[in-house]
This record gives structure tokens, sequence and C-alpha cells, in this order.
């Protein structure tokens, strides 16, 4: 029997599981079917925006536009196709994660621009926070150090500085929630009728999160300020939440949420206690299922929930190593410095050259995360001389998502006690074989890269089927994965030798030395907050109308 022939029902109809995937830069809808075959995908990107150095923001109705837009072209791809669209059994949601938004619980209307997780405006907050204690006070509890990248701070800032935020906490109808929760709220009704649910790997992110009881944390919310009426009530990875109330899937369950670092890790079928991968998109994030055991790192990495399998199944955790910036140095070469045309164009370019003459690209456009967190840590281009070229800065562009990740993996390695042997990759810079033969020669192990890698669509695709037992399909029990995404692999094995490997991270490293705690004067800080306090004391009337308008599907 064919594949095709395998994917029927009963009645003759190929049946679906639809996830929504939102990154920082675009959302996507594919559709897949029993083996973890994309069949149909549709995607869009959504505006950003930087109002001042170091700061991110989208716009929540953007964000929920993208959603609507590529679900009604699936649906229009679907009806092309000869497929109806109740094939479509079950929607996953996977998400930016840390990514903050508010809305006003009454009328589902934004009170602010979403705060993106690489956002860096709250630096300041930092040291005024942890005091003495540094930036470890939380780690005991939530896993992570207090850093910009978390939403506790993102949310403490809105609260303090957006007086509409503040007053709707303190009346009680403020909601807080990561992408997922905007999502599933608005899909399932909205006001007066959406639910206010989060997924508990999403949870996890916001340092609101107690590890060890796996709820929120009165003593946390205490230390940011903040009122537990704001909080979404925390679900498992895998459940039936609710139905989508509009469009043409109206009816169809929502049964899958993940962040998308924890979907990759189950779309790439790491759901056994050992088990990695690394995804490169917008940033870089390594991580390690340690299984049921909350695992607290002693080199610089974060402990957080990997997923948990339904609402009466154990919880499972996981180490993590990020790099805030991997794919986005590309960009950064195409749109900020124009050195190449498209993304695509990077690997050819930084093929022309077979080393960076020297050249190392730090690439802490919002200070660096795993292992260093130097919030403080700023972009640095070192060892150029008159020999340099594009071709060398777009291999170093490369090579520091590389490098990172080395660093990461090190650490991992010290605190699993286990030396993982093979990478197991996806995302967006690992369509480049170049970049993924760097990962290898400056790891010195395999890289494997599997022929479908939509990994992260995949893994709440499968969180979504598991949950309705969809094709047998059930996270607890991996033998009935065996048959999904099974394409193959490509490996890439290390070319370079030991001691070329040591002399160019020892020389990474130096250049880390010099980027790191760059960043020190607040001046700029100060003239922004200063600049946006008199922005907020002007209401957005000629906003209000566009958002109404978009809010209306």
């Amino acid at each position: 029997m064919s594949q095709e022939q395998t994917n029927l029902n009963s009645d003759g109809m190929t049946e679906f599981v639809a996830a929504i995937d939102t990154g920082t830069t675009s959302t996507r809808c594919i559709l897949f079917d029993k083996f973890g075959t994309p069949t149909l995908m549709h995607q869009v990107e959504y505006p950003q925006h930087y109002p001042y150095p170091g700061w991110h923001e989208q716009d929540p109705l953007d964000l929920l536009e993208s959603v609507y837009i590529v679900m009604d072209c699936i649906a229009d791809k679907m009806e092309a196709a000869g497929i109806t669209f109740d094939a479509v059994k079950a929607f996953g949601i996977t998400n930016q994660r840390e990514t903050t938004l508010v809305w006003d619980r009454h009328t589902g209307q934004p009170l602010y621009n979403a705060i993106v997780w690489d956002d860096s405006r709250t630096n300041t907050m930092i040291k005024e926070l942890s005091g003495d204690e540094g930036p470890d006070i939380l780690k005991d509890k939530t896993g992570m150090p207090l850093t910009t990248y978390f939403s506790g701070l993102k949310l403490k800032w809105l609260v303090e500085h957006v007086d509409d935020v503040r007053i709707a906490m303190e009346e009680d109808r403020l909601c807080f929630g990561t992408i997922d929760s905007w999502y599933l709220y608005n899909l399932t009704g909205g006001p007066g009728k959406g639910f206010h649910y989060i997924d508990i790997s999403n949870a996890s992110r916001t340092l609101l999160f107690n590890l060890q009881t796996c709820d929120w944390d009165q003593s946390l919310l205490d230390f940011f300020g903040l009122k537990a009426s704001i909080l979404p009530q925390i679900k498992s990875s895998s459940e039936v939440y609710g139905n989508i109330d509009h469009g043409p899937f109206i009816g169809v369950p929502i049964s899958g949420m993940l962040g998308d670092q924890q979907a990759a890790l189950v779309g790439q079928k790491c759901i056994r206690a050992g088990e990695a991968k690394n995804t490169y998109g917008t940033g870089a994030f390594l991580l390690f299922n340690t299984g049921e055991e909350v695992k607290y790192s002693k080199n610089g990495l974060i402990s957080t929930v990997a997923y948990k399998a339904g609402p009466d199944y154990p919880t499972h955790f996981a180490l993590e190593g990020s790099v805030s910036v991997a794919g986005a140095a590309i960009t950064w070469l195409r749109d900020n410095m124009e050195l190449i045309d498209s993304a695509s164009e990077i690997g050819e370019l930084a093929a022309q050259v077979h080393d960076t003459g020297g050249v190392y690209f730090v690439t802490a456009f919002g200070g660096l995360f795993a292992p260093y967190w130097d919030s403080a840590a700023t972009g640095t281009l070192i060892g150029m001389t008159g020999y340099t070229t594009k071709a060398h800065v777009a291999r170093a562009t490369l090579e520091a998502a590389c490098f990172q990740t080395r660093a990461i993996l090190e650490a991992m390695n010290a605190d699993s006690g286990v030396n993982i042997h093979i990478l197991r990759v996806d995302g967006g810079m690992t369509n480049s074989d170049l970049a993924m033969q760097i990962q290898s020669d400056i790891l010195g192990v395999e890289v494997e890269r599997p022929t479908m890698r939509e990994s992260t669509a995949l893994g709440s695709a499968i969180m979504a089927g598991s949950a309705l037992k969809l094709w047998g399909w059930d996270v607890t029990k991996p033998e009935t994965l065996d048959l999904v995404n099974t394409a193959g692999n490509v490996f890439f094995a290390p070319h370079d030798d030991a001691k070329l490997r040591q002399r160019v991270y020892r020389l990474w490293n130096r250049a880390v030395e010099r980027a790191s705690r760059w960043n020190t004067i607040d001046f700029v800080q100060e003239e922004v907050e200063t600049e946006l306090q008199n922005k907020l004391t002007i209401k957005h009337e000629n906003g209000d109308e566009k958002k109404e308008q978009k809010s209306k599907h």
C-alpha cells in the first residue's frame, strides 16, 4: 500500500492535523498527514516595530490577522485540491516564546504592542531588582536568571510605564498571555467567550512559574508587583482547550499548544530523556530532554518545561541554551548592511572564502544569552584588515551561531554528564549545507539534519493529534510515532583537526570578551523613557478605529 492509501479513514477521506506556527517574523499554517508529511502550507509575514534602540514590538492585531489569513488561505487551497474542511481533525498552536501581550478582559482589545522576546528595554531594571543576590535571585524556583529575555520583566515594565495597563490590572480586567494565549482566546470566541489559557511550556518562560510546583507562584508575582488576576490558567501541552468559534474551520478542536522550541523537540521526536536538538531560527535554541526530573545548571543554562503530554501525565523538563541572534544576523546583513539581496545568498557568498581571514562577529545585538548571560554585551565585528571582504563577513556571520552553539553544548555536556555525539538540527539556517558543515567542524561532532525540516509545526501537530489519539498517536508511547517523519536525514561529519578547532574557538572567546559589558551607559534609556511617557499621555484615537476594524474577521 502507498502512504496515500494508508492515510484514508473508513470513509475513504484523508485526514489531517493543522499547525499554526508563529515565529518572530511570520505565521504559517501547515496541514500534516498521519506520517508527518506537510501536505499544504501558507505563510505570511507581519510588520516588526523597532521604536528605539534595543526595543522590538509587534501589533497584537497584526499577529491575529496573520492567523486568519493563513487559515483562510489554507481553506482556499483545500478547496482547490478537493479536500473538505472536515478533513482537518484538530489544530495545534506553536509560538515564539516570552513575547508578552496584554489586553482588556471586557473588550478584548490590546492595551499595548506585544513586547518581543529579544527586546532589551528592561536591562536597567535587572540590577535594581536583583540587588546583592545577582541575576540568579529567582533561579531556585524558576530555573532561569533574571534577564531581559523572559516575560516577567516585560510585564513589570508595562505595568510601570503604561497607564492603561496599570489601571486595568488595578481593576482586575487585565489579561496577560504569551502568543498561544492570545490566539486561543480569540479563536475560541474572544471577550466573554474565549478561553484564557496558557500551555505549561510557555508558562515556564515567564519567571512567574515555579518548576517544583508546576504552577504560578505568589511570591514571584509579589517580586514583580503583579496580581494573580491577570494570569491565564495553565494547561498541559496536549488536550482539547476549546473549539474554533468562527471561520472555515468552525467547530474544529484546538488540542495542542507548545512554545516553538519545545515543539521542535517533539517534532524531532526527542521525547526520551537524554535526547537533544538545536533549532536555528531568528535565534538558536538547544534543548536537552531531562525527563521527569528538573536539572539545574551550574554552567549557565536554564531549566525549563519541555512538555506535558496531557492533564494526567507527568511534566517533562529540559535544559536549554539560547542564542539570541542566529538567522537574525543574516537578516541584518541583508536589510541593514545590504551585503546580500536575499538570505539564501549568504551560503554562496561565504563559500567564496575558506575561512574568515581572522574576522569574528559577536552578534550580541541585544546582549548575549546562554551561557554568557551578558545583557550589556553589544554586537562586535573584530579582526578586520585591508584583506577583509564581504565574503569573510558573511562566513563570520554563519560561524557566530555555530561558536555560540558550541559554548552551549559544552555547558550541556558538563551539566548532564553525557557527551552529545550527534546534534539533531532544524530551522531556516539548516538549509545551508555550508552552515551545517561549519557547525560540525566547530563542534567536532556529527550534525544530523532531517529531510523534512518543519519540526516546530510538526511538534504542535503531534501534540494536537495525540490529545485525540488520532491515528494512534500517543506522545507517552514513542513507538506510536515510529512512522512519523521518516523521510531520511543528511549527516555532516567534522573535517577540521582538533588543534585548529581549539585555536579558532579560543579566538572566538577573545572576541566575546571584547564585546562583553560594553553597553553600560544608561543615558539612551533615560531619553527613551522620557519620550515614551510623553507619547503615552496622548490617546491613540486614530489607532483605535484601525484596531477595531482589524479585530473583526
